[in-house]
């Protein structure tokens, strides 16, 4: 398994020379076609109080902003690619995620940077993670802020005998396989046999694709922080892990470790549903 075609996701705001650098060098280590795409949507006319509505004219001047920046953003997106991989560009005025997640059918990975800015949480400007992550049906690569590659030498694996982990081990599979050291590890207060027998199974899978691991076991964080925690310890350079194990909406109310993982940009996140 490998990845030869790569979505790579450009939100219209801010700064995204980074994550272009990043996807081209990933393009090149994988022999990968990579895909550029960026989108944004203006919003539908509200009623004001009096019952004013925007105006056409305002909403045909939004619509042309987006259509200049997606122009910037391909220019910027050809110039830093330039002839090193094979590239193409997709751009509308559309619902960035959905627009996305339509695209994913393209894609053997996503990448996307972490969401920063203004542009964070509106809908119309920036892509929602945690609906991509749901509704796409491919591993999605987030990358931590501003950084420009992605080294391979030390992979988190973070294990719940779930079927989103299960199939994100499968998903990282080229990333695994290039690393020079892979931790699996399950966040547990009280592991049984049973938890190490699935550490052993997943750490046996593993070395018959060619990858070596090891298997620890941490104890239980009550803000869910625990992957991400000893991912900074041990200075990975990549975390893996399965998503939303748990419903989205309970992880909005009470936390989880899908949202501490999206929540920190200083971690590069290989995730799947």
């Amino acid at each position: 398994m490998s990845y030869k075609s790569i979505v790579l996701n450009l939100d219209i705001d801010g700064m995204v020379a980074p994550v272009i650098k990043l996807a081209v060098d990933l393009a090149q280590r994988f022999d990968a076609r990579l895909i550029g795409l960026s989108a944004a949507a203006v919003p539908p006319p509200v009623v004001m109080e009096g019952g004013v509505a925007f105006e056409g004219e305002s909403m045909m001047h939004q619509r042309k902003n987006i259509e200049r920046r997606i122009e910037d953003l391909r220019a910027e997106f050809e110039s830093l690619a330039g002839a090193s991989v094979d590239t193409e560009w997709r751009g509308a005025v559309d619902n960035p995620t959905r627009l996305l997640i339509d695209s994913a059918r393209l894609a053997d990975l996503i990448v996307t940077a972490s969401l920063e800015g203004a542009s964070s949480g509106n809908v119309h400007r920036s892509t929602d993670l945690g609906n991509l992550i749901l509704q796409s049906g491919r591993p999605v690569l987030v990358a931590s802020t501003n950084q420009e590659n992605v080294r391979i030498n030390k992979v988190l694996v973070g294990w719940k005998d779930t079927r989103e982990a299960k199939r994100a081990v499968t998903d990282a599979m080229p990333f695994l396989q290039i690393a020079q050291e892979v931790r699996v590890i399950t966040i547990d207060d009280g592991a049984t046999d049973e938890t190490w027998d699935s550490l052993n199974d997943v750490v046996a899978f593993l070395s018959s694709h060619g990858v070596k691991a090891k298997a620890d076991v941490f104890p239980e964080r009550s803000d869910g922080g625990s992957i991400a925690d000893v991912a900074e310890a041990m200075h990975a350079d990549l975390v893996v892990s399965g998503a939303y194990g748990h419903s989205r909406f309970r992880e909005w109310i009470f936390g989880g470790a899908t949202r501490s993982l999206l929540e920190n940009d200083r971690l590069n996140r290989v995730m799947s549903n």
